[in-house]
């Protein structure tokens, strides 16, 4: 398995303001793109191409990837315009891209160490078409899932079989190359009802539960935050101030704040529990808690759960 699918298209409502400057995938967490989190983690496993679809913003991509590699991997963008397809209408969109073996899909605003291998695994020795990377706690627990014999049977129920779900869907699955006959070329649709069909037609819909590890879904300003917090924790977190940031003496920083590249906080500031995106300046009369300050933006004064 040489190719993932990673969605990029996400319009991120839900994190305005912050995404109408960077569409979602691209929010620095810790200092790097977040859809970076998702290449390190498919490149672990040995995936050596990318593919991404864009809508929103598409060209805060091309400013991030200016070669369109990361690593030394390519990185194949296919741009959504003027409507977002959606995932299986992404999916169909790429098909050139993704040729005639297995890939991943990975969603491109979820951060996670689960183990891959036996999502690979599974797949393999299954003979799925599609099999679903899932969890068996978490905020969504909408997949019904059979242990017995490894298949989705329902999702929320959607099928009128009385479960309403046992497991969380991660955002990660492996598609086989025969999920392109079930995908119409142009429409707009998610996956979800391509599933739902699959399993009305007895078709191989697996999954396998994935419990180890982390797994955040960075969808709004709260899971955000609390990533950082989480991160911070780990014994391999990475540095929250980064070198180039400007910390005048006499600014008063406490809890965890994450300092990205040429930012400035002047003497006098207050911060308590704030992201700073790389050239955010706070000035000397600032007293920010739990606040996201976006690239180039200059805050002053008192603020408390606010994305500026």
């Amino acid at each position: 398995m040489q190719k993932a699918f990673v969605l990029g298209a996400g319009l991120g409502e839900r994190l305005r303001p912050l995404t109408e400057q960077l569409p979602k995938p691209l929010i620095p967490f810790f200092h790097h793109p977040l859809i970076t989190r998702a290449f390190d983690h498919l490149k672990a496993v040995g995936i050596r191409e990318f593919v991404v679809n864009t809508h929103h913003l598409p060209e805060a991509y091309a400013k991030a990837f200016p070669t369109g590699h990361y690593q030394g991997l390519p990185i194949a963008f296919r741009h959504e315009s003027p409507t977002r397809l959606e995932t299986a209408g992404g999916i169909a969109n790429v098909r050139d891209l993704l040729g005639d073996e297995p890939f991943i899909v990975y969603n491109g605003d979820i951060l996670t160490n689960l183990p891959l291998e036996p999502l690979i695994r599974e797949h393999q020795e299954r003979g799925n078409l599609v099999t679903l990377a899932l969890r068996s706690s978490g905020p969504a627990q909408h997949i019904a899932y059979d242990t017995a014999t490894g298949r989705v049977t329902d999702i929320r129920n959607k099928l009128g079989t009385g479960n309403e779900g046992t497991h969380l869907f991660t955002g990660i699955y492996i598609c086989s190359p025969e999920i392109h006959t079930w995908l119409t070329p142009g429409k707009v649709e998610s996956v979800i009802p391509i599933f739902l069909q699959m399993i009305q037609r007895s078709e191989k819909l697996g999954a396998v539960v994935l419990d180890e590890g982390y797994w955040w879904d960075l969808g709004s300003r709260s899971a955000y935050l609390a990533a950082h917090l989480d991160m911070s924790q780990q014994t391999d977190s990475p540095p929250a101030i980064v070198p180039t940031a400007q910390i005048t003496e006499g600014a008063i920083l406490s809890g965890l704040n994450v300092i990205g590249d040429h930012a400035i906080v002047e003497s006098g500031a207050r911060l308590e529990n704030c992201i700073l995106w790389p050239t955010a300046h706070i000035t000397s009369d600032a007293d920010l808690k739990n606040c996201i300050i976006r690239s180039g933006i200059t805050v002053s004064g008192r603020h408390e759960d606010e994305d500026l």
